[in-house]
């Protein structure tokens, strides 16, 4: 099936205002015209651009299965509230502390919002144009979105358990358009968790997500997604973050499954005082492929980021960083940080990085490095010596090595959450 039969799928938005809807007309309209990416691209360099082709994908059917079965062993214990999308259809919305919405939080699917809350969506709603590369998928995305989340926290409320959302995928050749929206207003902090979960592990599906995370002065947020997609599916997600005066924003992508799978994440620091974590935890094995292409955006005086990746690789496994540390003239006294590092678990598996460093103020302290190696053999000796055997010993080095990343969340209790699901996958 073509990109254009996808598109004559039935709307779930015949409600939504009139902006919205000249917004998806105009985005089909880009799509058709952005071609198709290639590898003479540098933004595209290493990748494997044929795996985009989008000829033999189907909307996604209705979803059969017992969503609880495919969510055990992943939900988050005592979340704040909790959407669960099955093929891009809400199938469950809740909101477990009621004093949260005496509050003014507003937790709820994209559609609601859109009815509800218009005004908002209107100045957020992909307001950030790709830049990495994806410019036709993000376009293809918003003119075919069919689901989502809004979360907005008003300012002065800080809310201790994170919000969580499933995406559920079910069916062969499925596609899926999921979007989160979260605007952090003045002062708050908010914790938010997205699953991206395949209920079948063999099916082929392709996903086009976006994510638009916007922090006000002085708010703090923490974005955590886990991406478990089946063995064959192709993803390709867009986030941006906006970071203003004194917030704080933490980002960390957990990539486990799919065949490829490209990530596109910039970090805005447009105000004093901002500060962005760009943080990753990649773990590739069999034929898989990761692309990760990241832009550290400083645009005022006084801004912080500091980006961390790391790639476990088994088997033929490829996996691509390309990362840029930006600096706009006057934003002096920036200080960043990028560093990659690769763990290779095989001698077939390959790990390319391309940090990089574009200055244009002075007083500046950036930095950006990144390695690539294979278990030191006398690690490897000292646990098997001890009676721990060969896959053992390089899982228990593995999981040492990604500690790092997590142990940078700023919830203790997230981050165990989190291990044990990095445990499960290796």
């Amino acid at each position: 099936m073509t990109t254009t039969e996808l598109a004559l799928a039935p709307s779930p938005f015949t409600t939504a205002p009139g902006w919205f809807k000249e917004l998806q007309t105009s985005a089909w309209t880009e799509y058709q015209n952005e071609p198709l990416p290639v590898r003479t691209n540098e933004l595209w360099r290493f990748s494997s651009v044929k795996s985009l082709e989008l000829n033999d994908y189907l909307p996604a059917p209705e979803f059969s299965s017992d969503p609880s079965e495919v969510m055990s062993q992943r939900s988050y214990r005592q979340p704040a509230g909790r959407l669960v999308f099955a093929n891009d259809t809400l199938v469950s919305a809740e909101l477990f502390d009621s004093a949260l919405k005496k509050s003014g939080v507003i937790f709820t699917a994209l559609s609601d919002a859109l009815e509800k809350h218009p005004d908002l969506l209107c100045e957020h709603f992909m307001a950030q144009p790709a830049k990495l590369g994806s410019a036709k998928f993000a376009a293809l995305h918003k003119a075919l979105v069919r689901a989502g989340t809004f979360l907005w926290v008003p300012r002065n409320i800080e809310i201790r358990a994170p919000f969580e959302v499933f995406h559920l995928v079910e069916g062969d050749c499925a596609t899926v358009y999921p979007h989160t929206l979260i605007i952090a207003d003045d002062n708050s902090k908010v914790t938010f968790v997205e699953h991206f979960v395949s209920s079948n592990p063999e099916h082929r599906g392709f996903a086009c997500g976006v994510n638009d995370l916007v922090l006000k002065r002085g708010s703090k947020l923490t974005y955590v997604s886990l991406q478990e997609w089946s063995r064959n599916f192709v993803s390709v997600q867009v986030n941006s973050t906006i970071a203003a005066r004194d917030s704080e924003a933490v980002n960390l992508a957990l990539n486990f499954g799919g065949r490829y799978s490209r990530l596109e994440s910039v970090s805005r620091m447009i105000d004093h005082g901002a500060r962005s974590d760009m943080l990753a935890i990649t773990v590739a094995r069999a034929d898989q492929e990761f692309d990760q292409r990241t832009l550290q955006d400083h645009l005022k005086a006084d801004t912080t980021s500091d980006l961390l990746y790391k790639n476990v690789l088994n088997d033929n496994a490829r996996t691509v960083f390309s990362g840029l540390i930006k600096v706009e003239p006057g934003a002096h006294r920036t200080d960043a940080y990028q560093k990659v590092r690769n763990l290779l678990l095989s001698d077939d598996a390959e790990a390319n990085s391309m940090p990089g460093l574009e200055i244009l103020a002075d007083d500046v302290r950036c930095t950006h490095g990144a390695t690539s190696g294979q278990i030191e053999p006398e690690e490897l000796f000292y646990l098997k010596s001890r009676g721990i055997n060969d896959l053992a010993a390089k899982q228990l080095v593995a999981r040492g090595f990604l500690n790092e990343v997590v142990a940078r969340l700023p919830e203790a209790e997230l981050s165990e959450y989190l291990q044990k699901q990095i445990e499960n996958q290796l």
